[in-house]
């Protein structure tokens, strides 16, 4: 049982279906426009009226393999580019750090 426990606790046992699920919500909150918004200014695809502002939102994992870094980025980019115009959603506390790890995991579903 400690076994299991300290599996879960790491991480190391995760369910295909809730990882799917948390991808699915990030998703939602990635296209919601009162939320996420991110297509305001990415283009993503299956999202409709993308922006242009930033980059294409694909091959994110690829990009960034370091998952911390990705949810760095979300939280508050302007801490590691203060030219960026993108909005600190964590900072701001426009996004929860749940809904943050949700579109991280949508984000490396592109």
């Amino acid at each position: 049982m400690v076994a299991f426990a300290t599996a879960v606790l790491a991480g190391a046992w995760t369910s295909p279906a809730l990882a799917q699920s948390a991808a699915t919500e990030g998703q939602k909150l990635a296209f919601d426009r009162g939320k996420g918004n991110c297509l305001t200014c990415h283009v993503i695809k299956g999202g409709d009226l993308p922006g242009t502002i930033g980059p294409a939102l694909k091959d994110i994992k690829a990009k960034y393999p370091d998952r911390d870094t990705l949810v760095a980025i979300v939280t508050d980019e302007p801490k590691r580019n203060p030219q960026t115009v993108m909005p600190p959603f964590g900072r701001n506390r426009i996004l929860t750090e749940q809904e943050i790890n949700a579109i991280v995991d949508f984000l490396q579903t592109l």
